[in-house]
């Protein structure tokens, strides 16, 4: 009788792993985003709940931060629950949260003094077990304290988001430091798809998925969150991933173009 082959060292390692860290027989339950193309780069199939997840905005003006904090707010407002919003600044736009899909009647504000307070009543929130997610606006997250973030995570099954914000442009090189995040996100305001009538079109994102654990990185351009908080896409982006928005490659393409044409 042939002796069996051997098994592949990386899946192995990673039986081991799951194994010291309690999850063997365990899967983690995923808030997809509904579309495929986004779905099909993460593990699992979307976006792990019970965990810690990042995003930043793709510079340092308030614009970019303010497409990092809809892109939360849309994940937020797919949750069941209350949802904990942190911050140190009193600039978050409820009526843009909402534009986003996560009503004011959800939302729980707190307002921390610093980084510390912060990171200590997002620790808090996860730990609580009764919302659907927390998310929280801080400037600098060590391994440390994002470890005790994703275990809190874990345990409740809440969903954690750190909004990564800087009040000096030097603090951004933090956010390319190694954290216990499943994923790390970049969000970047793009131009709006043209309209075949006078208005200002649906906002649009480009989404870097800059680290996934057990996953791959991948850029998306997308239609930014509807009143639902779920995104509209389309098409590969440097052969990485990425999506064509429905209104500019979609089945109304052809007759957008002959209205245009005739203007």
């Amino acid at each position: 009788m042939p002796e069996p082959e051997p098994r592949p060292a990386l899946e192995v390692l990673r039986e081991q792993i799951s194994r010291l860290e309690g999850r063997a027989g365990r899967r983690r339950a995923v808030l997809p985003f509904g579309l495929a193309e986004i779905d099909g780069r993460l593990p699992g199939g979307g976006l792990a709940l019970g965990a810690l997840h990042e995003v930043a905005g793709g510079g340092g003006d308030a614009l970019h931060a303010a497409a990092a904090g809809q892109f939360a707010a849309g994940i937020a407002a797919r949750t069941r629950g209350r949802v904990l919003w942190i911050v140190t600044r009193r600039d978050v736009f409820a009526p843009a949260l909402m534009q986003a899909g996560l009503s004011g009647r959800r939302v729980i504000y707190v307002e921390a003094r610093s980084d510390v307070d912060v990171l200590a009543c997002f620790e808090e929130g996860l730990r609580h077990g009764g919302l659907g997610a927390v998310v929280a606006e801080v400037a600098r997250l060590s391994m440390t304290a994002s470890r005790r973030l994703q275990l809190a995570a874990e345990r409740s099954g809440a969903l954690g988001i750190a909004i990564r914000r800087w009040r000096r442009p030097a603090g951004a090189a933090d956010f390319g430091q190694p954290t216990a995040s499943v994923t790390r996100w970049r969000v970047s305001v793009l131009p709006s798809v043209m309209l075949p009538v006078p208005g200002v079109g649906r906002p649009r994102w480009r989404l870097e998925l800059i680290r996934a654990r057990a996953g791959d990185e991948a850029v998306f351009d997308v239609e930014a969150c509807d009143g639902q908080g779920r995104l509209a896409c389309g098409r590969l982006v440097e052969n990485r991933l990425a999506l064509p928005a429905v209104l500019a490659d979609g089945p109304g393409a052809e007759e957008a173009g002959r209205r245009r044409a005739r203007a």
